[in-house]
């Protein structure tokens, strides 16, 4: 790597190829978040399992995928950003692999819960987060833009590639791929993931000469930097009203769409591949979306971009039940509107956070942010699996849904506005 940053040199900042082996990773991360909600259907039909048990182990999961992102923050500040990101994808691909053996819903909830939930907590948002502020000065929205669109990009290229190897080969082959995924990008991890910009004699890019050096690494124990961080973000009305926010953020996407969205086609008629396709067009749209949004959020008022993201997602998904029932258009509307939206939230939360707590907490408090996204994302996939086996439909979790959106859309406007002050007389 300091052959490649010392060649960088003059060309371009090394601060972008570490951003595209970031990409890579929270990509494999995304694809294999999205790998159980093609295996939702196949598991039904093997096991006679209830879509009841298998949204429980995924909301354990996905609140672990949340929990797991301050602690996760906290190591890579003690033990290095590397080493934290290389045993978190060995514990992955491990975990993944394994799950091609399972046979009981205890399997399912120990491997697809609590394994792989906590590792891709250390691979993904926080991670993002990390390396943004460690390696833009200027730029950020864009990066924080172009990493967090990595979930949409997995989402496109996973897919529907399971979405076809299930219909004709089963579930079991699919996690072998997701496992081996993991496994081949270790060695890029190894040999192109530096820990900071000072580590190959750069600086941040964007930054000016004279600023004070980048921190070094914590030698304190890193759930003691987790928890002061929350400590002394909690009192802050500013950090409630971004978890609260955040946790509407995580119900409305990963924990309702992302896991029961191709389920609920195959209610309406529709094929595991057709609603997986569907998906991820959206998540092709959610690249451009949420790229974009990071431009926007350098140059923007973040609480007002934020308003309009939660608010035309709550309408989009209020939309959702009457779609299909419109006849060729119904579909690609919701899917164009939701999937720009999709995560388009991302790059304005971090930099609302990074405003409020400064660069070197923001991760970390961005973490147990993060953590109110995943907790949302749990009550959602649950929720909407026990709504869907009572109630034989998922229109009432969809409004409830898009409801919550509309509420986020009210919370936002209050994030770090200052108070005004009277004028004197």
């Amino acid at each position: 790597m300091y052959a490649l940053a010392r060649w960088s040199k003059g060309r371009f900042h090394y601060g972008w190829v570490t951003l595209a082996v970031v990409f890579l990773i929270m990509l494999i991360t995304a694809g294999t978040r999205s790998t159980p909600s093609v295996m939702m259907v196949p598991l039904e039909h093997d096991f006679g399992w209830s879509r009841t048990t298998v949204s429980l182990a995924l909301s354990i999961n996905l609140a672990l995928f949340g929990l797991m992102g301050p602690f996760a923050a906290a190591a890579m500040q003690r033990f290095g950003l590397r080493r934290t990101v290389l045993t978190a994808l060995t514990i992955l691909a491990i975990g993944v692999g394994l799950s091609s053996l399972m046979t009981s819903t205890w399997h399912m909830v120990l491997i697809w819960g609590v394994l792989v939930g906590m590792a891709t907590g250390a691979t993904s948002m926080t991670l993002g987060a990390t390396v943004v502020n460690r390696w833009f000065s200027q730029r950020r929205g864009l990066a924080m833009g172009i990493l967090t669109a990595s979930s949409a990009t997995g989402q496109l290229l996973f897919l529907p590639l399971m979405a076809a190897i299930v219909e004709r080969y089963g579930w079991r082959p699919i996690v072998l791929t997701v496992a081996a995924l993991a496994v081949l990008i270790l060695p890029l991890i190894a040999f192109l993931l530096p820990e900071r910009p000072t580590s190959v004699g750069l600086r941040p890019f964007g930054e000016p000469a004279d600023a004070p050096a980048d921190q070094v690494a914590s030698h304190i124990n890193p759930i003691k930097i987790a928890f002061d961080a929350l400590g002394k973000a909690s009192k802050s009305r500013d950090f409630w009203l971004l978890f609260f926010s955040f946790f509407i953020c995580g119900a409305s996407t990963n924990g309702y769409i992302g896991t029961h969205f191709i389920a609920m086609c195959g209610d309406y008629g529709l094929s595991e591949v057709k609603g997986a396709s569907i998906l991820a067009t959206m998540g092709l749209l959610d690249l451009v979306g949420t790229t974009f949004s990071g431009w926007l959020s350098d140059r923007f008022n973040n609480r007002v971009l934020l308003f309009w993201y939660y608010g035309l997602r709550g309408l989009a998904l209020i939309f959702l039940p009457y779609a299909f029932g419109i006849t060729y258009f119904g579909l690609p509307i919701f899917a164009f509107f939701y999937g720009l939206d999709w995560v388009a939230t991302v790059p304005p939360t971090v930099r609302l956070t990074t405003d409020v707590f400064g660069s070197r907490d923001a991760p970390i408090v961005f973490g147990w942010i993060v953590a109110g996204h995943q907790l949302g994302a749990a009550f959602a996939a649950l929720g909407a699996g026990m709504l869907r086996n009572s109630l034989g439909s998922y229109t009432v979790a969809t409004m409830i849904s898009g409801g919550l959106c509309v509420v986020g859309a009210i919370l936002v406007l209050r994030i770090h506005r200052r108070a005004m002050v009277p004028a004197i007389a």
